[in-house]
């Protein structure tokens, strides 16, 4: 049987093993961060250890049943997929359980399912097919189709509420970026951001006027700045740039200064009323722009300090005293992260910081070799997804990003999460396998 025919031969090893790694490592952590000596076995299903067992069992089954299904079957069944996530995205919202304040369950039992966790690897293959058939992203009409099939779960995702798992989708700029679409919509995106920070910081603040005793609110004080500048745009435009380029120009700074009034009223309107109260006021604390008296900041504290407590070498395996007496809560979920730092130190923390990103490298090594142009997209899907979520996660942990509930793959306890994972990585390995006999 040549090279060819024998995809067993071209699974990608790396990758496979540093996904058992990931899986056994979370696993070994969430043992560790829930502990308990009364049900120390490891499959007790009464801890959330015995139930992640389960899941990486049904995990591993579905991994390997990927790896047995052909590549041209799970290029055809993308839309049927995103389809299906879809249908189950509107129907939670009708049969779904309500947790914490989110209808995006829906229960099996002592187990729940979040199909928002699918979501992500439904728009990976959706949008990865509709991206293979062109030839390049350059027009407005297929700009407008990526953002439909990208934004559709993300406004149900919303309706849960699930800002969080929303968010997520923010990865897939980076791959339509890499399919051609404009450096200048990423600048756009940056702008953005730091011109919705800017607006919160100076959302409440005042600045006096000079010969007088009133006061200019920030919103206001934010948009005469952006006046200001552009009015030194226009000078510079006026001055220095072609006669037959200033019409178009004026017309980018008129469109700039209006877009901006626009946009800095959307965050507020946003921040007031899309955002829950407490999501809104944790990215305020973060800023620094609202004390914590109700303990608002209350879990990044309590990670930075177990973090931190586990010194250079850490305190040793099941040693963490803090994890031990569930000093951080959610410590299992979304500051697992936390445990690693305080058992295992600076030398544990570094160590999965650096196994995820070899990770990704490695993913984006595999898109380079590919002749499939629905591999090679799909694969910076994969990488895109797996880079913000450990960004924001590890983020959240030390307190450079909002808490949002975004899981750390393979690490935070959780089984739509660890199946969403698998199934990302699961079917990269096998249309990767199938790299030799493809030709498009």
């Amino acid at each position: 049987m040549s090279a060819r025919e024998n995809v067993a031969s071209n699974l990608d090893r790396p990758l496979l093993i540093m996904y058992l790694v990931l899986l056994f490592a979370g696993w070994a952590n969430i043992y560790s961060a829930a502990y308990d000596p009364d049900h120390a076995s490891i499959f007790d299903q009464s801890k959330e250890y015995g139930k992640q067992a389960v899941w990486m069992g049904i995990s591993l089954v579905l991994g390997a049943c990927i790896l047995l299904v052909h590549g041209e079957l799970i290029r055809s069944m993308a839309y049927g997929i995103y389809a299906f996530v879809m249908v189950l995205l509107i129907a939670v919202l009708i049969f779904g359980k309500e947790v914490n304040g989110a209808r995006a369950w829906f229960g099996v039992g002592s187990f729940g399912i979040q199909p928002a966790e699918f979501a992500k690897y439904a728009t990976a293959l959706a949008l990865t097919r509709y991206l293979s058939g062109l030839k390049a992203l350059a027009d407005l009409s297929s700009r407008v189709s990526s953002a439909a099939l990208i934004l559709a779960p993300v406004a149900l995702i919303m309706l849960q509420p699930d800002t969080g798992t929303a968010l997520v989708s923010g990865a897939f700029i980076l791959v339509l970026y890499r399919e051609g679409l404009s450096g200048n919509v990423l600048l756009l995106a940056i702008l953005a951001a730091f011109l919705s920070i800017l607006s919160l910081i100076l959302k409440d603040s005042a600045f006096g006027l000079p010969f007088s005793d009133k006061e200019i609110p920030g919103p206001y004080f934010l948009l005469g700045l952006i006046v200001f500048f552009s009015i030194l745009a226009w000078l510079v435009v006026r001055n220095l740039v072609l006669k037959r380029m200033r019409k178009r120009m004026y017309g980018y700074i008129i469109m700039g200064v209006v877009s901006s009034a626009v946009f800095i009223g959307s965050v507020d309107y946003a921040f007031a009323h899309v955002l829950e109260k407490h999501q809104s006021d944790r990215i305020l604390v973060m800023l620094g722009q609202l004390e914590d008296p109700q303990g608002l900041g209350y879990n990044v504290k309590q990670s930075q300090t177990a973090i931190g407590s586990g010194g250079f070498a850490g305190k040793g395996y099941l040693d963490g005293t803090l994890t031990k007496f569930k000093y951080v809560p959610m410590q299992s979920t979304d500051f697992i992260f936390c445990t690693v730092g305080e058992e295992w130190g600076f030398l544990g923390t570094a160590f999965v910081v650096l196994l995820f990103t070899v990770l990704i490298l490695r993913i984006i090594q595999i898109s380079d070799r590919q002749r499939s142009k629905f591999t090679r997209i799909y694969a910076y899907c994969v990488a895109s997804i797996f880079f913000l979520h450990l960004m924001i996660n590890v983020g959240m942990t030390i307190g450079l990003a909002p808490v949002i509930g975004i899981p750390l793959p393979f690490f935070s306890y959780g089984g739509s999460s660890m199946i969403g994972f698998t199934l990302l990585l699961g079917t990269l390995i096998r249309l990767d396998a199938e790299r030799l006999s493809q030709l498009r």
